[in-house]
């Protein structure tokens, strides 16, 4: 199979929410919930990906030739490109019946392992939303990361206390699915998070925590001041707040402010290695990619996963060789332009 047979595949299918659009943009699923769109006018999910597109690459190839290494350390692990698969939950509502949370997981955590990265899975109304996908990574030794809607603070520590059991590499709380009406129509309540309660979180486990949903200067030092591992500057997909900035445009004053004492990571909009560039030459440690990753389990499953993860390894190599950048430490705001 190629990465164009995942596509084709993914197009073919009946009843496949998203439109597998030639550039992932918000535009064709504007407003569609459920469904894969952005909220409302879906004017975030849009800005994302318009404000990446308006970076542009400093191409420089008078430079000494070396190897090309797009690897990364992160969680005591080597991993082979800094880029992971965001959590997507809710998948046969979302995306379509041809995969439940569980099977979608499977093709996320292997494929990504077999590309030499790991996933995220996601969380929901159900126990099993949470458990089925956590089983996996266990199943995994461990490789992957499980994401915790912010419910109260004794039901996250229950999720958290399984994840242990399980061995998994840390935990994510993504705080920007607080605004979920979905959740709460479904008896399932989500709420704003104190500094306080997550300080609680942090202090109640010894795996790393990673706070998804930071789009702001002060909630990154918040997020600093309660001892988290790491941020991930996201406004979830622009699924849950209509009229954000765009992530990339939220990054550089965050790097600025927490930059070097906690693990920065991104996602919205980013599809390609070349789109990884932009965000590491801002500053971030790494990028997390979501609906591109349903696509090629849609259209591929486990394999459709793994020739997606190895696209982007290959594009950021390339984009690398480009620019003059031999590791990812060599690759700053001198590579790009806006």
């Amino acid at each position: 199979m190629q990465y164009a047979d995942v596509i084709k595949n993914a197009k073919e299918l009946k009843d496949f929410k998203c439109k597998v659009c030639r550039d992932c943009n918000g535009i064709a699923c504007s407003g569609q919930l459920p469904g894969v769109g952005g909220k409302g006018t879906g004017a975030s999910f849009i800005r994302n990906r318009e404000k990446i597109n308006e970076i542009k690459v400093n191409l420089d190839t008078i430079i000494e030739e070396a190897p090309i290494d797009t690897s990364i350390e992160l969680f005591g692990k080597k991993f082979n490109l800094p880029v992971f698969a965001a959590p997507i939950g809710a998948l046969p509502m979302n995306y379509g019946e041809q995969h439940t949370d569980l099977s979608y997981s499977k093709a996320i955590i292997g494929g990504c392992l077999d590309a030499g990265t790991i996933g995220f899975t996601g969380d929901g109304a159900k126990d099993e939303f949470y458990e089925g996908p956590l089983g996996v990574i266990g199943e995994n030794d461990g490789m992957g990361i499980p994401t915790i809607k912010p419910w109260k603070n004794p039901e996250i520590l229950r999720k958290i206390k399984k994840a242990e059991e399980q061995k998994v590499l840390a935990v994510a709380i993504d705080i920007d699915a607080a605004g979920l009406l979905l959740l709460k129509l479904q008896g399932k309540p989500v709420a704003t998070k104190s500094v306080e309660e997550i300080k609680e979180l942090v202090a109640a486990t010894q795996l790393p925590i990673i706070l998804k949903g930071i789009m702001t200067v002060e909630g990154a030092k918040k997020a600093l001041e309660a001892g988290v591992y790491g941020i991930v500057v996201s406004n979830h997909g622009g699924r849950v707040l209509d009229h954000t900035a765009a992530t990339i445009e939220a990054l550089p004053g965050i790097v600025a402010a927490v930059g070097g004492k906690l693990k920065i990571f991104i996602d919205g909009g980013f599809r390609n290695g070349i789109d990884v560039f932009k965000a590491l030459a801002l500053g971030a440690d790494a990028v997390l990619i979501g609906r591109p990753y349903g696509v090629a389990a849609y259209g591929g499953d486990q394999e459709g996963v793994a020739l997606y993860t190895k696209k982007l390894q290959l594009e950021l190599e390339e984009t690398m060789t480009m620019t003059g950048c031999h590791s990812l430490k060599d690759i700053n705001r001198g590579h790009i332009f806006k």
